[in-house]
C-alpha cells in the first residue's frame, strides 16, 4: 500500500512532500494502513491532503 502510493503520486512532490512521506515511514505499516483505510484516527502530524490522496486507495488494486 505504501509503496504504491509513492510510486502513483511522488513525481510531483516537492522537498516538503518528501519529508512528510519519509516520516510516514518511520510509523508502524499497521498504523499507516489504519489510518489509510480509516479504521483509526489520523495523527494531526499526517493529515491533510497527503493522506486524504492515501485514503482514496485509488493505487491499490483491490478485487471486488
Amino acid at each position: 500500500m505504501i509503496g504504491g502510493f509513492f510510486d502513483r503520486y511522488h513525481a510531483g512532490w516537492g522537498d516538503q512532500d518528501l519529508v512528510w512521506f519519509e516520516t510516514l515511514l518511520d510509523e508502524d505499516d499497521v498504523d499507516v494502513m489504519a489510518w489509510a483505510l480509516k479504521t483509526q484516527l489520523v495523527p494531526e502530524e499526517f493529515s491533510g491532503p497527503h493522506m486524504d490522496l492515501m485514503q482514496r486507495l485509488d493505487y491499490v488494486d483491490i478485487p471486488r
